[in-house]
């Protein structure tokens, strides 16, 4: 697969994990919650109109991502979205969510505080696990 080509505001807004198969892993730099963006190589701007294959492809990878979340960060709720009002370029946002996370429990559009950033170890280890796991190939953090 073609590596997407992610936005400039995603860019700025998210560490650059790696790819999968169907798409660039983002995790936001806001470290308040594990909010992971996934980014599709497509023209198209929703997820259901992709066409079936491809769809499927990609909410694997949506799926592998939410276990990470869960298997491996310990969190039992997942959010899950593909929202693009505000960046247009087709992105699927995938969200640890807990009783006690800042924003709980509203959704973190809107409520979710400025967090601490990731520090680089961390960064490395969440990158690794992804290698590990869902088949991440690593991008340069």
């Amino acid at each position: 697969m073609t590596q997407p080509n992610i936005p400039n505001q995603l860019l700025a807004d998210c560490h650059h994990l790696g790819w999968l198969r169907a798409s660039a892993v983002l995790l936001n730099r806001n470290a308040a919650v594990p909010w992971f963006i996934l980014v599709p190589q497509t023209p198209m701007h929703d997820v259901l109109d992709l066409p079936d294959d491809q769809r499927e492809a990609l909410l694997a990878e949506c799926a592998a991502v939410s276990r990470f979340i869960k298997q491996q960060l310990g969190f039992d709720k997942v959010n899950f979205a593909g929202l693009g009002n505000v960046v247009s370029t087709m992105h699927l946002h995938i969200i640890g969510r807990h009783s006690k996370d800042a924003c709980w429990p509203q959704p973190v559009w809107g409520n979710l505080p400025q967090g601490d950033p990731y520090a680089l170890e961390q960064l490395r280890e969440w990158q690794l696990n992804l290698v590990k796991t869902v088949g991440l190939t690593a991008a340069t953090l």
